[in-house]
This record gives C-alpha cells, sequence and structure tokens, in this order.
C-alpha cells in the first residue's frame, strides 16, 4: 500500500482556500467532514472524478483502490492518466495528483483486493467499477457495521448510483439554504390570527412551515412561543395559531422560518434493494423517463449477469448481445412486474456499455461526491441524502434516426479515445477533433469543461482549435474548485494555466489563451471573422451581463452556444441552438434586490443594508474621493463637467475634492501624519454612530406619529440609539484601527495595527461637542433626496477649488479598489466593524467576518461536485451540438439541486419567428440581423431570432 504522508489538521480550518465550499457547508460540517476518512475503490474515470471532488471537499483522508492496470479506454476519462501509464496500475498512477489537489487531506493508494479487514478502516466507502457480488458483500457488511455505502456505476451514456446511509441518519436542514424571514406589518386577534408581512419583499414560506417571532410588541406572547405552523394565504401574509387571547398588536416584529430536524431511515441494504421497485427508492430525475429508469434498474443487474456468464461486455452495436441481454431483463421482470419494459433502452445500453464517457462520469461523480460529503458529516447538519437508487442515462445523445451505426465501426484502435469511439464510432470522433470553439472563462466551470473538451477530444485535431480567454489571475481561494491550477500558479492568468494543464492532459490539444474580456472594447479582436471560423461557444461565466453580452454575438454570428451556472449546491445548463431553441437573451431581471437610498442613509432593517452601506462608505472614502481628486489635479475640466452630472451628486464629490486636498489645521481632513489619521477616524467614528444618530432622533422622535396618526418607528422602520465610543470595546478599536490605516494609505502615510500605540493617540484627539440642529432635513424618501438641492454650497465649492494655489499646493492620492480575499488590508476589518457598528445602532444582529464577506464581497457560493456536474451536462448538449442533431426532443435544459437530489430536465423552447419585408427595413438594419449578404429587393424572408 502506497502512501503520500501528510499530516491533517483541520482543527484550524484554511478559510483562504476553502472560502467559497465554507458558504456552501458552513464550518460545522467542514469540521465534521476533517475527521472522516473515505474509501473510493475503482481509479477509473468515474472513480478518479469522485476522488477529485471528495479531496478538494477537504476530508480528513481518502484510500484509493484499484488493482487493475491502465488501458487506452481508461484514457477516455481518467484525467490523471498518461500514455506513459498504460500498463501500470492505475491508482499508483494517479496518487500524485490526487494528493496535490489539496495537501491539507491524507491520500494513500492500495492495490490489493478489497476486504473486510480494509473497508473496516473507514467511515465511508465508495464503490465503482465493481461487480455485483462484491456490491451485494460490502454492501452487507457496511450496513452491519454502521459504514456509510454508496454504488456509482456508469456503462455507456447510463449511469447508476445507490446509497445506504445506516439504520437512522438525522438531518437538521435539508437543504442548506438560509432560513426565510420577513419583517412584521400587522397582526390580527383572530383564530387564526393573521400575519401581514411589509410589501417591500414577498415572503417565502410555504404551508406546513414553522416559524419563530422576534421584536414583536404588544402581543408580545408570540416572542416566547418555540415555534407555529403557519398556512399561507397569500405572497404577503399567512396564518397562525389562535390569538384571539393575545395581547394587541402595537408594531414591529420579525417572523423566521425554524427549519424542523427529521430521520432517513436506510433499513434496506443494497442485497435486498435490488429485488424492490418500490417507487420511493427510485430517484426519477428527468421528465418523462419513469419507465426508461425503472427499466435501467433491471438492466444494471442483467449487465453484472451477462459480464459474470460470458467474462466480457456486451459489444459495441452487437444485436446478439443486445438479445442477450434483453432476455436476461424479460426474466427479472418476471419477477419485478413492471408495466412498462422500455426494450428499446435495454438495446442501448447493451451498444455502448463499453463506452467510457467523460461527460457521464463527470456528472454521476459530482452527484456521488455530494453524497460522501452529505455522509462526511455524518448526523448530517446540511442536505438531504439519496433515498435510495439514482438512475441517469442520455441515450438521445445518440444519433438521430436515419443515422444509425453499425458494428464494424466501432473496433478497437489502440487511441485515447477508444472509450468514446466505443459509443458514437470513429467519423464522430475525427469530427470532434475538427471543432473551432471558443470558451469564455476559465475559472471554475471553465477548467471543468477543458478537462472534458481534453479527454474527449474536441479542437484536437490538425483542423481543429480552441480559443479561450480570461482576464482573471488566479487566487487562493480559486484552488478549492478550479482543479486545473496548483499554489504554484497563484497569481499567473487563469488561461495560460488552464490551457497547459490540458496540454499535459492530452498533448494533440490545439488551444489558444487570451487575457481579454469579452465585450465592446475587444470587439477589434471578437469581430465577424473570429465569429465566422467558429463552430461553437461555450460560456462559463459568473455575471448576467457577459452572458447576454456573449448570446449576442451568437445570435448576430448564428453561432450555438453552451451555457451553464452555479450557486452553491444548485446548478443550471442550457444550450442555444440557431434557429431550433431561443437563446439566453436579454436580462430582463428587475433589481427587486437592490436597497433604496433612505433605508441605506437612515432606516436599515437587516444586516444586508448595514453591510451594503459600510461598503459605499469604503468605496466613497477610499476609491472614488481619491479618484476624483486625482481627476481634478489633472484635468481642468473636471469641475464644470461634474456640475452637469446634477446638483446632488456634484455637491458630494466637490466637496469630498475640497476636504481632502485641505490639510486638517486649515479646516480640511487631509493628514499629515498617522496621528493625523487616527484623529480622523475617531472623530468619524463619532460622526457616524453618535452624532448622525442623534440628528435623526432629534428630528424624527422616538415617539413621532405619522400625519394618520401611526408609529413613524413601526414597520421597517427601526428606531435608533446612539453610540457612546469606548475604547475598551473591541469593535470601537477595530473601526478605529482599519479606519486610520486605510486613510493613511490613500495619502501614502504607513500605519500599524498596534492597539496599545493606537489607544494612546486617541487621549490626546479632541472629539467636538454636537448639538442636533433644528434646521437639517432628514430625507425620508428616495424622491426627496433627489429634490433637495444646495446651489449656495455648490457655488462656495467652485469657487474654492478654482483657486491655483489649492491645485499648486496639492499632491496625488492613491485610490484603494476592495479586496475581499485579503485579510492582510484592512478592507473587510473596515467593514465588519463599520457595518456591525451601525447594526448596534439599530439593534439588529451582527454578523460575523465570515457571513459580512460573503455579503459585501458578493461572493458566490460554491463547490466542486456541483461544477463538475454542470460541465459534465454541457457537454452531453455539445456531444448533440457537433452531431448536428436538429430535433428539439434531444436538447435538454436542466436545473438541479444536489443538497436534496432535485432535478429537472426539459426540452428548449423554440424561438419566436417573424416575417420581415425587405421594402420595410433599412439596409443597415437587415444586414445587423441577417449578416452581409445580398437579397432581392421586395423579398418577404422569415427571419428567426433566439430572443424572446
Amino acid at each position: 500500500m502506497e502512501t503520500v504522508s501528510y499530516t491533517s489538521n483541520m482543527s484550524d480550518i484554511d478559510e483562504g482556500f476553502y472560502s467559497r465550499q465554507l458558504y456552501v457547508l458552513g464550518h460545522d460540517a467542514m469540521h465534521r467532514m476533517g475527521t472522516t476518512d473515505v474509501l473510493i475503490a475503482g481509479m477509473r474515470g468515474l472513480g478518479v472524478e469522485i476522488a477529485k471532488n471528495v479531496i478538494l471537499s477537504g476530508v480528513k483522508s481518502v484510500t484509493v483502490q484499484d488493482e487493475g492496470q491502465a488501458v487506452w479506454t481508461d484514457l477516455s476519462s481518467q484525467f490523471f492518466l498518461k500514455e506513459s501509464h498504460l500498463g501500470q496500475n492505475r491508482a499508483t498512477c494517479s496518487l500524485q495528483q490526487l494528493s496535490d489537489l489539496n495537501p491539507r487531506v491524507q491520500v494513500s493508494a492500495h492495490t490489493g483486493a478489497l476486504d473486510e479487514e480494509l473497508l473496516l478502516r473507514f467511515q465511508v466507502v465508495v464503490l465503482t467499477d465493481s461487480s455485483l457480488d462484491e456490491q451485494k458483500r460490502f454492501g452487507e457488511l457496511c450496513h452491519s457495521r454502521g459504514i456509510r455505502f454508496i454504488v456509482a456505476d456508469t456503462r455507456g451514456l447510463c449511469g447508476q448510483l445507490f446509497c445506504d446511509f445506516g439504520e437512522e441518519f438525522e438531518v437538521l436542514d435539508k437543504d442548506g439554504e438560509t432560513p426565510a424571514s420577513a419583517i412584521i406589518q400587522g397582526i390580527t386577534k383572530d383564530n387564526p390570527g393573521v400575519v401581514l408581512c411589509m410589501d417591500d419583499r414577498r415572503h417565502s414560506f410555504s404551508n406546513g412551515d414553522r416559524v419563530s417571532f422576534s421584536e414583536v410588541q404588544g402581543m408580545t406572547e408570540l416572542n416566547s412561543m418555540e415555534s407555529v405552523e403557519i398556512k399561507v394565504r397569500g405572497p404577503y401574509s399567512f396564518s397562525i395559531c389562535d390569538t384571539s387571547g393575545f395581547s394587541k398588536y402595537e408594531r414591529g416584529g420579525i417572523v423566521t422560518e425554524v427549519k424542523q430536524p427529521f430521520k432517513v431511515n436506510f433499513v434496506t441494504p443494497l442485497l435486498y434493494a435490488l429485488a424492490l421497485l418500490d417507487i420511493k427508492l427510485l430517484t426519477m430525475n428527468d421528465f418523462g423517463k419513469i419507465a426508461r429508469h425503472q427499466t435501467l434498474h433491471l438492466a444494471f443487474q442483467a449487465l453484472h449477469g451477462f459480464v459474470k456468464k460470458e467474462q466480457r461486455l456486451p459489444r459495441p452495436r452487437y444485436q446478439p448481445d443486445a438479445d442477450t441481454l434483453l432476455n436476461m431483463v424479460r426474466e427479472l421482470n418476471a419477477v419485478a412486474l413492471l408495466e412498462e419494459l422500455d426494450e428499446a433502452a435495454v438495446r442501448s445500453l447493451s451498444f455502448t456499455a463499453r463506452g467510457d464517457l467523460a461527460p457521464i462520469n463527470a456528472f454521476i461523480g459530482g452527484l456521488a461526491a455530494q453524497e460522501v460529503i452529505k455522509l462526511t458529516v455524518f448526523c448530517s447538519v446540511k442536505f438531504t441524502p439519496l433515498r435510495q437508487w439514482l438512475y441517469f442515462d442520455a441515450l438521445e445523445c445518440l444519433p438521430e434516426e436515419g443515422d444509425q451505426l453499425e458494428e464494424g465501426d466501432f473496433s478497437s484502435v489502440c487511441t485515447r479515445h477508444d472509450g468514446q469511439i466505443a459509443v458514437f464510432g470513429p467519423a464522430f470522433q475525427e469530427k470532434l477533433e475538427r471543432q473551432k470553439y471558443f470558451l469564455v472563462g476559465a475559472g471554475a466551470i471553465g477548467c471543468e469543461l477543458l478537462k472534458n473538451f481534453a479527454l474527449i477530444g474536441l479542437g484536437a485535431g490538425d483542423e481543429g482549435h480552441i480559443t479561450v480567454t480570461d482576464m482573471d489571475f488566479i487566487e487562493k481561494s480559486n484552488l478549492n474548485r478550479q482543479f486545473l491550477f496548483r499554489p504554484k500558479d497563484i497569481g499567473k492568468p487563469k488561461s495560460d494555466a488552464a490551457a497547459k494543464a490540458v496540454r499535459e492532459m492530452n498533448p494533440r490539444m490545439n488551444i489558444t489563451a487570451h487575457q481579454n474580456r469579452l465585450g465592446p472594447d475587444s470587439e477589434g479582436l471578437y469581430d465577424y471573422n473570429f465569429f465566422m471560423g467558429l463552430d461553437g461557444v461555450a460560456a462559463a461565466l459568473d455575471n448576467v451581463e457577459g452572458r447576454v453580452y456573449l448570446d449576442g454575438c451568437c445570435v448576430q454570428h448564428q453561432k450555438p452556444m453552451l451555457e451553464g451556472g452555479t450557486l452553491g449546491s444548485k446548478g443550471h445548463t442550457l444550450v442555444v441552438v440557431p434557429h431550433l431553441t431561443e437563446s439566453y437573451g436579454q436580462d430582463t431581471s428587475t433589481p427587486s434586490n437592490a436597497i433604496p437610498l433612505c433605508t441605506l442613509k437612515n432606516f436599515p432593517h437587516r444586516i444586508e443594508h448595514t453591510l451594503q452601506w459600510a461598503r459605499d462608505h469604503f468605496e466613497g472614502q477610499f476609491k472614488q474621493i481619491p479618484e476624483s481628486v486625482n481627476l481634478y489635479l489633472r484635468d481642468e475640466g473636471f469641475v464644470e463637467r461634474t456640475l452637469g452630472h446634477g446638483d446632488a451628486e456634484a455637491l458630494e464629490v466637490l466637496e469630498g475634492v475640497w476636504n481632502n486636498l485641505e490639510s486638517m489645521k486649515d479646516g480640511g481632513q487631509r493628514p499629515t501624519s498617522w496621528e493625523d489619521c487616527v484623529s480622523w477616524a475617531r472623530r468619524k467614528w463619532e460622526t457616524l454612530y453618535n452624532n448622525d444618530i442623534c440628528q435623526l432622533l432629534h428630528c424624527f422622535p422616538p415617539e413621532q406619529v405619522t400625519a394618520t396618526g401611526l408609529p413613524f418607528w413601526s414597520g421597517s422602520k427601526r428606531c435608533p440609539h446612539p453610540l457612546t465610543f469606548d475604547p475598551n470595546n473591541s469593535t470601537h478599536m477595530e473601526y478605529v484601527m482599519a479606519a486610520a490605516n486605510l486613510y493613511g494609505q490613500i495619502y501614502g502615510i504607513n500605519g500599524t495595527r498596534d492597539f496599545a500605540s493606537i489607544r494612546k493617540i486617541l487621549e490626546t484627539v479632541n472629539v467636538p461637542s454636537f448639538t442636533p440642529k433644528s434646521s437639517v432635513k432628514i430625507h425620508v424618501t428616495d424622491k426627496e433626496m433627489e429634490e433637495d438641492k444646495e446651489k449656495a454650497r455648490l457655488e462656495e465649492l467652485k469657487g474654492k477649488l478654482a483657486s491655483p494655489s489649492l491645485k499648486g499646493s496639492a499632491v496625488q492620492m492613491y485610490p484603494v479598489d476592495f479586496e475581499k480575499d485579503d485579510d492582510t488590508n484592512f478592507h473587510m476589518d473596515y467593514i465588519v466593524a463599520a457595518s456591525n457598528l451601525r447594526a448596534e445602532n439599530y439593534d439588529i444582529p451582527a454578523a460575523d467576518r465570515h457571513q459580512s464577506k460573503l455579503i459585501a464581497g458578493r461572493i458566490i457560493p460554491a463547490i466542486a461536485t456541483t461544477t463538475a456536474a454542470v460541465a459534465g451536462l454541457m457537454c452531453l448538449e455539445l456531444y448533440k451540438l457537433v452531431q448536428g442533431q436538429q430535433k428539439l426532443s434531444s436538447y435538454r435544459t436542466s436545473y438541479f439541486m444536489l443538497s436534496v437530489q432535485y432535478f429537472v430536465w426539459a426540452q428548449p423552447r423554440r424561438p419566436q419567428s417573424y416575417e420581415v419585408s425587405y421594402t420595410s427595413v433599412h439596409p443597415a438594419a437587415l444586414s445587423h440581423i441577417l449578416g452581409p449578404k445580398v437579397y432581392t429587393a421586395r423579398q418577404t424572408l422569415t427571419v428567426y431570432t433566439f430572443i424572446i
């Protein structure tokens, strides 16, 4: 048994490495994972995919087992095997690269047979490429010993997954989603009582949910109740228990979902589950395929019987073998008594069973690894396990009717693509290698796509080519899911490192790496000629704007596009086929999550509001003001141009410029020493957390009522209270420390983290007293903010900034770009402290650094399992595009949640069509729609557009 030695210590989670995954799983689950030992048997394509994802997730140890030697068909999907490894043990050859994925995980290889002694060392056992006898034997052993047990298998275009988590498995959080919450506007005294929520957003509760109440004034009985079951009445209301005997509701309150734990019993080990066709044991994950997947449950068993009898898999496209397998399935069905047997699916399984396809392994491997992660947290904090079988097929990838293949087309030719040729034939392989594709994005999905491209041979022929572009550089947080990168790649362009990695997987890859942002600025490079030379485009982008732009390019040039995205354990894929499907389309989403300015400035009621407020202050003070000062110093027309942006914006910008040009001794805010920076930070603290709140309460006292007699401070308006600075309060000092250092940075002044020295400086700082002013107007709505103009102050600032002496004595400033992942730069220190102090003002529960980084940094939670699954599905659609399939029913749009094993597959929608008369269309517009072609005048043409 060969082992790579590494001492794993998960007591301290490497948040830099696991950053995005932590937002999916949480710290508790990660700590549990760090105590789990996992065995993965079989190191062909599926086994290495599962191992890759599990190692990246951060378990304590992974042992990979395989007695076999690498053969040509393995190279079709085993991305850590090379031609030089042929004839050598698969586990041993894969070991070093698996270990390099995550040095925090101990990885070892076992080249002997599976036995009871070996299995008893692990908490989780995964079997791939195993016989039915092994599955039964080891499944019984694991079930009896409390070892979590998974079987994963793929054959051609079909896959199978089985889970046995033991007699009892407790789930505390079924999906890992943040509990829903809403702000209360009113509660009736009735039976049942009706809760009315604020209408700024719909509540997201469902019938039967249980909720808890807090901060309710008047009807305080609700605050002490553990949880209450609800019945939804509408988007802004729901009913609860009998409230007729409670006190009268007065104001305020928050209602929050209480997730209910439940237990899952896996009382059926694999030996007995094989014979059952209870629908609860079969996860049907594709619309219209229930009968097919029930048939596959029998067909996989029959396939094991065929191999045991013939000592081989069925031959590709060999009818006698297909007949034999079908007869074996019919015999099994004599007991199972399926009402509908999908005999065509059985024949297709026989024809393709020797195939080993990277996209199928990527998808099933992603699902299986996600189940391992659920198991590794033992008493699962999050996610619902699979119960117990899952079947998947992509048989629609086979050639459409009239394009059938013959048995003689599939003879092995000893190439790295033999496993794929066994399914599609050599002609299709040659077509794949001639493809020219454009991949936009080399992040998580981009890395997985490039891996699949290399394995299937896309663009790997003399006439083929892949172009990949990504303007980003590799950071530590990327390494947890962008598996082509290693620590030595940090700081390098993603596209360069990814291209180099896949060339090592498949030396025949023809790939060019760019570092360009796709957009109007790069249209000189990615022009008409570039797109017309492509066969297709793949989008691996992390933003809607980029997808919309790329989609527009594909529409204009009539090129197919593959698109996919992830959010934690959720994933989706979309395929766009010219003239057959709708496109990604314009971004029609509304900014429903946009926070009103008056809410940010005066009336926050969620931690998201205080974090956005802190982020806005960061951007304004440490980035926008320095940039404006620098523009003022080098651009003579800056002031006049700024005045043209509207009075409110001009006043804010010019006030900031003047304050930061004038020294502190002359009434401005420009520091000359570190002590000045600390003094500024302390006075800024007083302004934000005491003076501004006192002024707000002066304008709107706690007992203020509206014109209709209702309390002003009710609903979403939380009545604040001022804070008093305390040098012994850690949050107070963290704000001063971070703000002072950032203020020093924009002026080129060095600071310190030494609280003791900062406290000493604070002793000398003079904080002016503050008295609220009755003349100050507080804006209650965004409209009021827009209407309030201060022309006199603008004229005064215009005169001051016109002074030659001011500009002559000024020096350049150093704007700060927000970077959330560097814990030494004071950025997140400032955001966390500023937000939590603001939250304390308004009695909003504070957020820790981890949660604050997620919200303020606008981080997209991510995990390797979802990414692998999405890329696998995208490449299944790629097969169809390359074959030129023209039936809408062949293509799939998908959405899934691995946390609860929820899947939706659907056919894409057709595009709308329009009739356009040439005489009514300007030639330039027609050229834009149809491309640079000449058409006969007055001809009527049907133009298909992708955009709905």
